[in-house]
């Protein structure tokens, strides 16, 4: 089972959303949420809180596959979030996340017994290539036990 169809089995929000997981590596993650009018805000577009579930469901991805080697002594766990709308999102958005830190440093720190934290930037583009919006997540990687 791939990440996306990981994601997209047990999280129902994804699920709900019909979220369509593109790509997932450890060097990005591209989600789309399709044109879905149950989803539409006042002026059409998709909802701002679809955006952001959008937006965070990249970043789940993109650490699942960055971090998924690590599930069996640390559990990912979403810190903070902040997003801001840029242009008028309208049809299919598409979610595209990076990294923010290299994963070996990341994992350097859970080596050295800490708690690392580290940003994923995530861009969201209508389908003529205009970014509607920027987010960014930080999250953990909290040792178990």
């Amino acid at each position: 089972m791939s990440i996306g169809e990981m994601l997209a089995a047990t999280v129902p929000m994804a699920r709900t959303l019909k979220l369509e997981f593109l790509e997932t590596s450890p060097e990005r993650a591209v989600v789309s949420l399709p044109d879905q009018a149950e989803y539409h805000n006042h002026v059409g577009g998709p909802h701002a809180g679809a955006m952001f579930t959008l937006g965070e469901s990249a970043s789940g991805a993109i650490v699942l596959a960055a971090f998924g080697d690590q599930l069996s002594r640390a559990v990912p766990l979403a810190v903070s979030a902040e997003i801001s709308y840029k242009k008028l999102a309208m049809g299919a958005v598409t979610a595209t996340a990076t990294l923010g830190r290299p994963a070996a440093d990341v994992v350097a720190q859970l080596d050295a017994g800490e708690r690392p934290e580290f940003p994923v930037a995530i861009a969201l583009q209508r389908a003529d290539g205009a970014v509607t919006g920027e987010m960014t997540v930080v999250w953990t990687l909290r040792p178990n036990g």
